[in-house]
């Protein structure tokens, strides 16, 4: 069929026989999955299974045999890869199948039901490592060659309304068969297997409070079936949409955007602080108009407190969010309250929920603080352990609220039953999956800014920190130096999971701005933007800095003595007291690095202005500490000269410097090799015979950001190779 012929209207014809038709085996299977899962109407990101069951020859003998392709756990369809798909030998999977049968009790909720799950890998082909999904069996029992299993928002809508299996009859006929809610497992693939034995004209399945599949023997055909089943359920919604009245109409009215973000900045961080109260999370901001529609509505709170329906979405967004109350237009103080009486009550609820619903062999209760806030006339504020799971969790429920739009379009939204959903959010294989998940990095969860990310020391600690896991705010006076370095970092480990959109809110780990600091209000308007793409601060590294050489007759004029200080002094001041009125919000432990120098201690000639300055940084680094202190730690690293990398040393100072200490050079020397002779020159002076490089002082910065020096505060860290002069008298 064409996409012409499908007559599709709410969904994404992605296939194109001229990129499928080379493809062959699991690369089609990997292409067909590509495409579902670029239309984020048909999927959730990391949602969703896809299988192919193809013929393989066996390692070990050779002989042909039939395995089951079918993504794998944690996967995302958008970007699976080969790699991303479990194989399993399908006569073993199904010769499972008795086992099942014989137990003396079974059923979704049975001992026999989770011990299936291990058994998988007692099933596995070629040795591949990919776990396996827990909706195996949906596409085990299909007696079908593909299957393609979805959760995309029209099919939930019609499948979380309270006449879900009449609304599938009616909208369906015989085309797709309706099972009621079950949690995945061997049960509902048997049910399946049964329900398409007696209905084998069925093209797919709606199920209850969970998604949809469709299957066939052509794997272009299941695409397609897949896309009408969809569209079908769209349709069907959109002539009934309420328009003006969804969600019953607006109760409340939008800040405008201005006064929206000032207030989100004044809030942000302090919500942060409460929500971080047992580990912290890093925030993402939605304030779109659809958003907003439902955060203003008379239903929104109605429908916020019955939960969300489907399991992918609370595992992300809890059961609930926090809607919390407060009419747009009252003063930040009324929020700051209502904000504070909403969490305590949340956190009182969730232990409720938790304490009265947990079974005898139930994991301990979860973190109690909302995933999601809802805030009318400002929008949504989800919350994750990065970026890219708050990302995704903002993702999901858009997903939550469409599906209550097309539920409450067509029907009644019905949420699913409290001890249901308490069972799969505390599932064994769940807590399996969680603890499946790679060690947590020293410096997740943590947000920091760098000041002069765009070269030198700052890029170097840019780079050092992210590795650590850290989200990194690329701050430069040049924004493309400051772009290009968070670039090289999107470039080495990506933009993590979700798609990261337009704008600060929907960044990914790491965002490049542009600030000038000696002006507080670039300084401030720089922290607004932190503040709106990651909701707080962690740390405050300074290493940008000025050098300016005396002239020819060895004086600084007045305008350059000024801005020398004006950058190595006022301007680190300045950021350190705009990050400051932030960790006040926050209420959390924070850091703030400043980079001075080994001048800062050693008299010579030729660096009036700058060496003075820098001496200057050192007794504010101490001065910042016992005024920022207890809960900021302020503390400074002192290079000795770093060439490499330095915008202080473009190539006439470099020459400059090799006359000045008579070390002969070719003109025709390059930049790089030039600044090497002069660092090697300055390396002689030190004990240790070293070039100080910025990478150098990128270990002393996460030293002091991390938490190994945690009792340190007020202190210079020298990084100077071993100057003799520079030793503490």
């Amino acid at each position: 069929m064409s996409e012409r012929e499908l007559q599709l209207s709410h969904v994404k014809y992605l296939w194109r026989d001229e990129d499928a038709e080379p493809l062959t085996g699991v690369d089609r299977l990997v292409y067909r999955s590509n495409k579902l899962g670029e239309d984020l109407t048909l999927t959730n990101t990391g949602g969703g299974n896809t299988s192919s069951k193809l013929i393989e020859s066996d390692p070990l003998t050779g002989d042909p045999v039939e395995v089951l392709w079918v993504k794998g756990s944690g996967g995302d369809l958008r970007t699976a890869k080969r790699d991303g798909f479990a194989s399993l030998y399908l006569d073993k999977v199904r010769a499972m199948k008795p086992r099942y049968l014989a137990a003396p009790q079974r059923g979704p909720k049975t001992p026999i039901e989770d011990d299936m799950y291990p058994m998988y890998s007692h099933c596995v082909f070629n040795l591949n490592p990919r776990a396996c999904s827990i909706d195996t069996p949906l596409h085990t029992f299909v007696p079908h060659q593909h299957v393609d299993h979805l959760h995309p928002n029209a099919v939930i809508a019609i499948a979380a309304s309270v006449n879900q299996e009449r609304l599938c009859r009616e909208i369906y006929g015989d085309d797709v068969i309706y099972v009621p809610w079950q949690r995945p497992g061997f049960d509902i693939g048997l049910m399946i297997e049964r329900l398409i034995a007696e209905n084998p004209r069925a093209r797919g399945v709606l199920l209850g409070h969970h998604g949809m599949s469709s299957w066939s023997n052509d794997d272009k055909t299941c695409y397609e079936t897949a896309l009408e089943i969809i569209d079908r359920a769209a349709s069907y919604i959109e002539a009934r949409d309420r328009g003006p009245r969804t969600f019953g109409g607006p109760r409340h009215t939008s800040l405008d955007p201005p006064r929206r973000r000032r207030v989100l900045t004044e809030i942000l961080p302090f919500l942060r602080g409460q929500v971080s109260a047992a580990r912290r999370f890093v925030g993402t901001v939605q304030d779109d108009d659809r958003m907003l529609r439902f955060v203003n509505s008379i239903d929104g709170p109605r429908l916020a407190a019955l939960g969300t329906s489907c399991p992918d979405h609370f595992l992300r967004t809890k059961i609930k969010p926090l809607f919390v109350e407060w009419t747009p237009g009252d003063d930040v103080e009324s929020l700051r309250a209502a904000l504070t009486s909403g969490i305590e009550q949340y956190r009182k609820d969730y232990a409720d929920y938790y304490s009265r619903r947990k079974r005898p062999d139930s994991p301990a209760m979860r973190d109690p603080n909302p995933t999601v806030v809802l805030i009318p006339g400002l929008g949504m504020i989800a919350w994750g352990k990065n970026k890219s799971e708050s990302r995704v969790t903002a993702e999901f429920y858009n997903c939550a609220i469409e599906v209550m739009r097309g539920a409450e379009a067509v029907d009644q939204y019905e949420a699913m039953d409290p001890q249901e959903a308490f069972d799969i959010e505390y599932w064994s294989l769940e807590e399996a999956k969680l603890r499946r998940l790679p060690p947590e990095k020293e410096l997740d969860r943590q947000i920091v800014v760098v000041i002069g990310a765009g070269a030198g020391i700052g890029k170097a600690t840019a780079h050092r920190l992210v590795k650590e896991g850290a989200h990194l705010v690329c701050v430069d006076r040049d924004k493309a130096a400051a772009a290009a370095t968070a670039q090289e970092i999107i470039a080495k480990y990506g933009e993590g999971i979700g798609v990261a959109g337009t704008g600060l809110s929907n960044c990914g780990p790491t965002i490049g701005l542009a600030c000038d600091i000696t002006n507080r209000e670039s300084v401030a308007a720089m922290f607004e933007d932190v503040l709106i793409a990651y909701g707080g601060l962690d740390a405050v590294v300074v290493t940008a800095g000025i050098f300016v050489p005396p002239d020819r007759t060895g004086r600084v004029d007045d305008s350059q003595w000024a801005l020398t200080y004006a950058i190595n002094v006022s301007g680190a001041y300045i950021v350190a007291d705009e990050a400051n009125e932030i960790f006040k919000r926050q209420g959390l432990p924070g850091n703030v690095v400043l980079t001075t120098s080994a001048n800062a201690v050693v008299a010579k000639k030729g660096s009036l202005a700058y060496d003075t300055s820098k001496a200057a940084a050192n007794h504010l680094v101490r001065e910042l500490a016992v005024e920022m202190a207890p809960l900021v730690r302020v503390n400074g690293v002192a290079p000795a000269t770093v060439v490499k990398g330095s915008t202080m040393f473009p190539r006439d100072r470099v020459i400059a410097s090799l006359t000045k200490y008579g070390i002969s050079f070719d003109e025709k020397t390059s930049d790089d090799d030039l600044r090497a002779l002069l660092a090697g020159f300055y390396a002689k002076r030190s004990l240790t015979q070293s070039p100080i490089e910025p990478e150098d002082q990128a270990e002393a910065i996460l030293l002091l950001v991390s938490q190994r020096l945690s009792k340190t505060t007020g202190h210079i860290v020298p990084v100077d190779g071993g100057l003799q002069d520079g030793f503490l008298r």
